[in-house]
This record gives structure tokens, sequence and C-alpha cells, in this order.
């Protein structure tokens, strides 16, 4: 959804009605995302830090596979059950986004001459380079510096969750990993909203168009929604002349918000809400399940003083 505040609104850089669209090639079209797993769920004794042939910083994380664990992963994903498409919808997929279970039938070392490609990645503990070797890209980073997701590079896929996490787990370093996002094959346009949002959801050509919901970045019937009505809330609050609203970082339409406006443009892909986007808690926390309800807790008083503060 896009808002079009009224001229009457506060001070703007370009009228509403001259409002100049968006640049048609920063309104990406897209079919396919990968899984994103949580940062502290991945077994560091097994997963090194590696750019390829030592080029660029340490941002990338790489599962080292054998042969033999190459070939049971294979295994799992073309096994593993798809979701149907609709009669509809056809399986045209662009070439350099293919599912990963479309590229394990086209042979047996299309994967390892693919997303999986071990060429640069020598282990650092045996100083060989891996069967193959399975790619994780910071996907943020925490108030620390510290990323708390990780995408799976080119692991796209159309698997049904159970079988995509059985798969997953499968991986060297994986097999007690959280999984954050379920990767997933579709069809949606989107902004690139690190470049042209605020955190206010106002167009940044022009800050009397606010946009809300999934062409914002977003994913789910709830995400949209929830940017959706601040979006709204804004508009009337900017024509009316009142501060506009900004949820607290630690809420998660805060950490949303957060996402969208600072992520990279060049990799920029939908989220959805997960607790990756929240800030670390400042205490270290035992068990998975303790740290979440932490973050809950934190999330809910620090948005009740928000919420009781806005006019």
């Amino acid at each position: 959804a896009a808002f079009l505040a009224p001229q009457t609104a506060a001070p703007q850089t370009v009228a509403p009605g001259n409002a100049k669209p968006p640049p048609s090639n920063l309104l990406y079209f897209y079919d396919a995302i990968s899984p994103i797993v949580a940062a502290d769920s991945i077994d560091r004794e097994v997963a090194y830090e590696a750019a390829r042939y030592g080029v660029g910083g340490a941002d990338y994380l790489n599962c080292p596979l054998t042969r033999e664990e190459y070939q049971r992963f294979r295994e799992a994903l073309l096994a593993g059950e798809r979701y149907p498409l609709h009669d509809f919808e056809s399986a045209n997929y662009f070439e350099g986004c293919l599912p990963i279970e479309e590229l394990a039938e086209r042979g047996e070392d299309t994967l390892r001459f693919g997303p999986m490609r071990p060429v640069g990645l020598r282990d650092p503990r045996t100083g060989r380079r891996p069967f193959a070797v399975v790619q994780l890209r910071q996907e943020n980073r925490g108030p620390d510096g510290r990323p708390t997701m990780y995408n799976l590079v080119g692991f796209q896929t159309r698997l049904r969750r159970a079988d995509q996490a059985r798969a997953l787990r499968l991986i060297p370093g994986l097999g007690r990993v959280e999984i954050l996002r379920y990767g997933s094959v579709h069809q949606n346009t989107f902004l690139t909203a690190p470049l042209l949002l605020e955190a206010t959801l106002q167009f940044r050509g022009d800050p009397g168009i606010l946009f809300g919901g999934q062409i914002t970045g977003v994913e789910g019937y709830l995400e949209s929604a929830a940017t959706g009505l601040l979006a709204g809330l804004n508009a009337v609050r900017l024509a009316t002349g009142a501060a506009l609203l900004r949820p607290p970082r630690t809420s998660m339409l805060g950490g949303l918000l957060h996402y969208l406006t600072t992520a990279s443009p060049a990799a920029f892909q939908p989220i959805n809400a997960n607790f990756g986007l929240l800030p670390v808690l400042p205490q270290a926390v035992r068990g998975r399940q303790e740290r979440n309800r932490l973050l809950v807790a934190r999330a809910q008083a620090d948005f009740r003083i928000w919420q009781s503060a806005v006019r």
C-alpha cells in the first residue's frame, strides 16, 4: 500500500502532486529466497570463516562436506516433497536463481559446481579443499557488530518446511540449526527499502509519500498489516503536523523497520518477523527458550512505554 499525505502537510522537498515514482531499476522482481538461520545455532567447531580466495572480509561462514556427506544431502533434496504449483503457475525459473532441488536433479555434480562449489575455500584446519562447501552470508549486524542471522547462499528452495529442515540439518555445522526463515520460491515485487525508505516508511524522494505492506520488503500477513498501519498513522500525523511514529528498536516492528532501512541494498531480500531482528540482550542467557522469553518481555515493556508517550 502507498499513502499520499495532502499538500497541507508539513514542509516537503517535493510537492506530493509532482512526486516522482521510484526509479524502475529499484523496483525488484524476485522469485526465490534462501533460508536464514540463527547465528548462535551454528557449530563454529565445524564452520569456518573465509572469503573465496581470501578476497574480502570474513563475512562468510563455510560448512565443509565430504563426498559421502554431499551425496546424503543431495539424496535428501531429491527425496523431499515440494510445494505444488497452482494451475495458473508455471515452473519457468530464472536460471540464475534456480531452486536447489532443481539443480540437484540436473546431475550428481551440478550443486558442487554451483552454489556448493569449494574452489578458493580451503579449510584452515586441514589445509585442504573440501569436496563441497555450503556458504552462509551475514544477514545483519547486532549492536555489538556481530551478526545474529546468516543466509544460506544459493539455497532457494520449493521444498516443504519439514523436508527443508531435514536436509539442512544434514550439513556439517548445521546439525542443530535454528531456522528463522525458510526458503521459498514465489513471485513478488518489492522496493529496495534501504535506499528508498525512512524508518517512518516515508519515501526518500518525497516525504509526503509513505509505503506500507509487502512492497516495503516485509513478509507475512502480520508484518504487512503492521507496516501498513504504521504508514497510515504517519500519513495522518504528517497531515496534521504531529511528530511521526518510530517504534522502539527493541520491539519486533522496530526491528523490522531497522532491517528495512539499514540492510545492504545489494543483497536486500524480504524478511518476516524473527528473533534475529532484535538487539541482543545485555546479559548472557543459556537456553534459546529463555532468551526468547526475555526478548519478548523487553519488547513488550519498551513498546508499552513508547505507546504511552505517543500523543
